[in-house]
Formats: structure tokens, C-alpha cells, sequence
């Protein structure tokens, strides 16, 4: 039996993939969590415009009801108080011939999911 190297030889040829595997996993967890983390933000941006477009129709109910004189008060101070409890901000509110017209914002990190709604009597 002969041989054709010595153990230093195979070493040195091996040695080149040594740590492949370790490089090849970080980069399957590094990718796993860069894609965990867009799904997680695209869902609560979805989140976020469901909480506005919610929000903007209880608001425009409030002050449509208020308007129409069902509720006392004044007809965009409860739009803003309902669309505070649905965890959105007044930006916008009118009211006219027993219709109103909100929009609201709802936050989203250092964005704004706005969201516009409609309410009245039958025509």
C-alpha cells in the first residue's frame, strides 16, 4: 500500500471549505429575519388602514347623528372624540345639510394610513 500524500497535504486542500457551512446558515437566518420582518410590517400597515378606514366611518356616523340632531352637541367635536376612541386623529371634518365628511390619520411608525368617510340621511 502507498501513499500518494502526506496529512498535511489533505489538510491543506480541505481546508478551504472549512466554515462553508457556518457562512451558509448566517445567511439563511439573516435572510429568514429580513423576510420575518417585511411580512410583520406589511401586516400592520394592513392593521393600521383597517383601524383608520373603521375609525373614519364611526366618525362620520357621530357627527352625521349629531347633525341630524340624535346626539346633542357639535357635530365634528363628536366625530373627533369617537375617532380618538378608535384610535385615529381628526384631520378633517365638515358638515353640511345633515352630511359629513371625515377623514382621519392613523399612525404607523413615522407615516400616516389616512382613511375618508361619508355619512347622512338616505337621498
Amino acid at each position: 500500500m502507498t501513499r500518494t500524500g502526506s496529512g498535511a497535504d489533505e489538510l491543506r486542500a480541505r481546508s478551504g471549505e472549512e466554515g462553508s457551512a457556518a457562512v451558509t446558515a448566517i445567511s439563511v437566518v439573516a435572510a429568514t429575519v429580513l423576510v420575518t420582518a417585511a411580512v410583520l410590517s406589511g401586516c400592520g400597515a394592513v392593521l393600521a388602514h383597517q383601524r383608520a378606514v373603521s375609525a373614519a366611518d364611526a366618525a362620520a356616523l357621530a357627527a352625521a347623528d349629531t347633525a341630524s340632531g340624535l346626539v346633542p352637541g357639535e357635530p365634528c367635536t363628536q366625530a373627533s372624540r369617537v375617532a380618538t376612541a378608535g384610535g385615529a386623529e381628526l384631520a378633517e371634518c365638515s358638515v353640511a345639510e345633515g352630511r359629513a365628511s371625515v377623514e382621519v390619520v392613523v399612525a404607523v411608525g413615522p407615516l400616516t394610513m389616512p382613511a375618508r368617510s361619508r355619512a347622512g340621511p338616505p337621498p
